[in-house]
């Protein structure tokens, strides 16, 4: 399944048992809510007593039994899509035909058949469950205009119904969990015990799973009555049925509105979604629990599994996001681990670990700045855009000055063009070789409506041209300096960085291109300024507001917790059982902040008895500072600032939409924390001229 073959035992051991607990605990649930299930959709005001006999009855015959056992395996089928489909980096449409293009992914194509399929196995046993005139698909009826009266087999269409109405209800499921990230999985904001997240989500799932199958009844409805002689006529034709005309269709007003087969609909897609939805939630509790990584091992065969070469892992994604948890747990509430950390290797008296979790979370940061560097300098100039290889060839200058120190824990990266991830079934295990997290935003450049003179601005530039590297608009050139355009060495000197137009470059002539190529490009120049016309084909190829925003940060999860720690470390125990649901999140803010590299450096000041943390000192702060200004340039651009309002009736996870606000405030936190801690030892620390302007105003609290 997976390239990396180390990569595999965390799968394997971990990842699939998690799944295989949540989907045993699925079924075992199953059994109390099919008999809730039984009971609303046998009940009767009028006779009580004869609902709890049926229900008695139903439950000791063979129809009942088979029906379990086959939602058992549709429940187990469901956990498996669950596995196969998950992320733990959502994919945002920044535009609505790359929404229609993720809809119809040959992979998405799969998932929605497979739902429609166990929809109408579910509906089917629905049908049986609730008996009567649901129980078959046919059965014997007289034709008013028959003479003989002689009974022929009709279809039952009240059965046809409710199958048609669970496929459209899975197809409708599976198309919600792409439009609204079903498949990601989020790690919680507070430490819970698994029941205590479970009870916490219950109410949730009923109240979601009750709504969304009253909209899937109300569409259906709508289908069914426009489209519902097309299934009547091909179940009629393929089953050899007759449709009974001594009763009044079901694809009219009349027969859509009774309130008997309305319910029983909308209870039939209740019971199918809250068992989804319940799978869907346990898994998500399982395998975002927290998982302890040893620091160090004694044993060279289990060095892989060790929290320093797990964090440098690219692959799979789910085991990099649990290492960065437990490291942001360690940080703080682990002095024993933390020792581990600071100390230095035997023999050599190297600090091996100290190194290599610092040179993975300076790399992320580095990753996350680098990209808000080419964003901003693709959007920000509205319209007078410049290449993205110069604007990533002018941050490996900064890259350079901001790690450099006596153990070199950074290189620069290689500049990348950076896009949209191809589908939401992109999973977090599978391979992404250009960048250990995903690059989540595409440019407006790609769009097949932007003009050949902005793309030709915006394109690579060759190395041998004087101009490589180097900013290439006038408008560009003279706004303010920034802290990436200029090395260290330059910025403390005080001598003006070497100028690249002043190294000669041989001339290449330019090949002139073909008649046919000049044919080409200009037929479809003018393809595309006339579909730029079409009202309909802007609409589809405009970009949605704050999608790229919310794409760029769509992995920021992983920085704050390299920053400061992402989940607030509170284990809430006996303190969940009386504190309001509603209040739980904001108590357990206020009552401890999480961990993370800044809580590595504020425990150095006391802890680090080897000095291991001054070495890298300068090239952390470095760091924060640049991703803090590129932050806030970002925050500067439109729709960047404003913040989405959250759905709170869905099952859709939403907490990347609001991850930039949370970076912003742990980054400035980690700053200060560190401040805080050193005071005005930091003075003594070496760094550009900028960078400790900048820190001053931390010092003296008026950042």
């Amino acid at each position: 399944m997976f390239s990396n073959e180390q990569s595999c035992w965390f799968v394997r051991k971990v990842v699939c048992w998690r799944a295989v607990a949540s989907i045993a605990w699925a079924v075992l649930l199953l059994l109390p809510i099919t008999a809730l299930f039984v009971i609303l959709s046998r009940f009767s005001l009028l006779h009580p007593i004869q609902t709890i006999s049926e229900c008695l009855s139903f439950a000791t015959c063979a129809s009942a039994i088979f029906s379990l056992i086959l939602m058992c395996g549709v429940i187990i089928m469901v956990g498996f899509l669950n596995l196969e489909y998950y992320t733990v980096i959502p994919t945002i449409a920044c535009s609505r035909i790359a929404l229609l293009g993720q809809l119809l992914h040959p992979r998405q194509l799969v998932h929605s058949l497979a739902h429609c399929i166990m929809g109408t196995i579910v509906a089917w046993c629905c049908a049986v469950t609730i008996g009567g005139r649901y129980e078959s698909i046919g059965g014997p009826c007289i034709q008013n205009d028959d003479t003989d009266r002689l009974p022929q087999m009709c279809l039952n269409e009240y059965h046809l119904i409710l199958l048609l109405a669970g496929a459209f209800v899975g197809f409708s499921h599976s198309l919600l969990g792409v439009i609204y990230n079903m498949n990601y999985v989020s790690f919680h904001t507070v430490q819970q015990y698994k029941y205590l997240r479970f009870k916490g989500s219950l109410l949730l799932v009923v109240r979601c799973s009750s709504t969304q199958a009253l909209y899937c009844v109300r569409n259906y409805i709508v289908m069914y009555f426009f489209l519902g002689y097309i299934p009547k006529a091909w179940i009629c034709k393929t089953l050899n049925l007759h449709l009974n005309s001594s009763v009044h269709p079901l694809d009219s007003i009349p027969g859509l509105l009774d309130p008997s087969l309305l319910y029983h609909q909308w209870i039939s897609a209740s019971f199918l979604l809250f068992t989804w939805h319940i799978t869907l939630l346990l898994f998500r509790i399982f395998v975002t629990e927290v998982y302890s990584f040893p620091v160090q091992s004694s044993f060279t065969e289990d060095a892989h599994q060790c929290l320093p070469k797990v964090l440098t892992d690219k692959q799979p994604m789910i085991l990099k996001f649990l290492a960065l948890q437990d490291f942001a747990l360690l940080s703080q509430h682990s002095p024993s681990r933390r020792c581990e950390v600071f100390s230095l290797s035997q023999p050599g008296g190297h600090p091996h670990n100290w190194n290599a979790i610092t040179k993975e979370c300076l790399s992320l940061l580095a990753d996350l700045t680098q990209r808000l560097v080419a964003y901003h300098d693709t959007v920000a100039t509205n319209g007078r855009s410049k290449s993205l290889s110069s604007g990533s060839e002018r941050k490996t200058s900064s890259e350079s000055s901001v790690t450099s120190g006596p153990e070199d824990l950074m290189s620069p990266r290689p500049a990348m063009l950076l896009r949209t991830p191809a589908s939401v079934f992109a999973r977090s295990i599978g391979g992404f070789p250009q960048s250990p997290l995903t690059a989540p935003f595409t440019p407006d450049l790609d769009s097949p409506f932007s003009s050949p003179a902005l793309r030709r601005l915006t394109a690579p530039m060759d190395q041998c041209s004087p101009w490589f590297g180097t900013v290439q608009s006038p408008h560009i050139m003279r706004r303010a300096p920034k802290l990436w355009s200029t090395s260290t060495d330059s910025q403390v000197n005080g001598s003006p960085p070497a100028s690249p137009a002043s190294v000669p470059s041989p001339k290449q002539e330019p090949s002139k291109p073909s008649r046919l190529a000049q044919f080409l490009q200009n037929r479809k120049e003018q393809v595309k300024n006339f579909l730029a016309k079409r009202a309909l084909i802007m609409y589809l190829f405009n970009k949605l507001p704050e999608a790229s925003s919310q794409a760029l940060f769509a992995d920021s999860q992983a920085h704050i917790w390299a920053l400061e720690g992402g989940n607030r470390c509170c284990t809430l125990s006996l303190i969940s059982m009386w504190i309001p649901a509603v209040f739980a999140d904001t108590t357990c803010t206020l009552l401890c902040r999480p961990p993370g590299l800044s809580y590595l450096v504020q425990a150095s000041f006391s802890e680090d008895q080897f000095g291991v943390v001054q070495t890298t000192l300068p090239s952390i702060l470095g760091s924060m500072l640049v991703l803090q200004e590129a932050v806030d340039r970002h925050f500067k651009l439109p729709h960047a600032s404003s913040k989405p309002v959250r759905s709170a009736g869905s099952l859709g996870e939403s907490t990347h939409k609001t991850l930039r606000f949370a970076l912003r405030a742990t980054l400035k936190t980690s700053i200060y924390r560190i401040t805080t801690t050193f005071g005005n030892h930091l003075n003594a620390v070496k760094m550009s001229a900028e960078h400790r302007k900048r820190l001053q105003l931390f010092l003296e609290y008026k950042e």
